[in-house]
């Protein structure tokens, strides 16, 4: 090959080269990543945080690249803060923040000034109670317990509310409580040894849901005087949502929300809080729990809302607490 011929393809060699890599790092500069830390690889919150992941990758065309790392509960996720740098996002109830702020329960040995950068974003599903009873008559009192045998499991949120529910209305010497794992309560159910079983879960949960497509059951519906009781928040499961259970059940559910830092900068916040809101209904065709979400849950949020969601809410005039801005 003649040195000129030689020498030319070799610069544009060089030149389809060096615009390759330049693409490729343009490509790198404009992709933003985040960590999500949901929960226990399983749950129903880890598969919310594999759909949530899944739907920021198409809502924004790929330039925001979501990591889904498991967890072992909410204290963990608000712990990692003291730790985490740049975009971290976690799932907590907003009780644990208000918590961690005020170094009280899990945080009263590990105060960190961290805590003071937590900021919201939106709103997740929400841990419902479901009280689950082997009847036929779809919706039911909480007097209707009386002399059954309840399976609560130990050790969770929705074991610990059961039995204080039990506790708070003077339940507790009037049913038996099984002493087994809460996984074991649809089967124990449909075998007939037990007569109801307590899940804590989004709704719809599978395993209600499995329970009902294979046997008549009823759920506690709660008074309104008896939810204004437990102190906790209402939550409505409408009519349909089970099979067999044909009226809206009145219960109680714990608000969890998606938090981040004061290390995330206000676009990526904004582009996050945007894409879940705008991608939320197609999220729901798939997975009908987050057809649960309203602008309202928004005020559940403990702390304050991160800038960049401000700016979102502001944009499509959604009301927010002023105590969030």
């Amino acid at each position: 090959m003649p040195y000129r011929t030689h020498f030319l393809a070799r610069t544009l060699l060089a030149s389809a080269t060096a615009v390759l890599v330049g693409a490729a790092a343009l490509s790198a500069q404009a992709e933003t990543r985040v960590t999500y830390k949901s929960a226990s690889a399983g749950t129903a919150y880890y598969q919310m945080g594999v759909e949530l992941s899944e739907a920021i990758r198409k809502g924004t065309d790929g330039e925001i690249v979501v990591t889904l790392e498991e967890s072992q509960g909410s204290v963990q996720n608000v712990m990692e803060v003291m730790a985490r740098q740049g975009n971290y996002v976690f799932t907590t109830p907003p009780g644990l923040v208000t918590r961690a702020l005020e170094g009280e329960g899990p945080f009263a040995e590990r105060q960190h000034p961290r805590f003071e950068e937590i900021r919201g974003l939106f709103p997740i599903p929400a841990i419902t109670m479901h009280f689950v009873v082997a009847d036929d008559a779809g919706v039911i009192g909480l007097e209707e317990l009386e002399g059954k045998e309840i399976l609560i499991g130990r050790g969770t949120f929705g074991a610990r509310e059961a039995e204080r529910y039990l506790e708070l209305f003077d339940m507790q010497d009037k049913v038996e409580v099984a002493n087994a794992e809460i996984g074991s309560g649809p089967d124990a159910l449909k075998n007939g040894q037990i007569d109801a079983f307590v899940t804590a879960s989004s709704f719809p949960t599978p395993n209600v849901i499995e329970t009902a497509a294979s046997m008549p059951i009823s759920l506690v519906s709660f008074t309104d005087e008896q939810i204004e009781q437990t102190g906790a928040t209402r939550q409505t499961i409408p009519g349909g949502t089970y099979a067999g259970v044909d009226e809206d059940v009145q219960t109680t559910s714990l608000p969890v929300i998606a938090y981040t830092t004061t290390g995330m900068d206000d676009e990526t916040a904004y582009t996050l809080t945007k894409t879940f809101w705008e991608r939320r209904e197609a999220m729901a065709e798939e997975s009908p729990w987050w057809g649960s979400i309203t602008h309202d849950m928004i005020g559940n949020i403990a702390g304050s809302l991160h800038p960049g969601a401000v700016r979102y809410y502001d944009e499509v005039s959604i009301e927010i607490p002023d105590e969030l801005r």
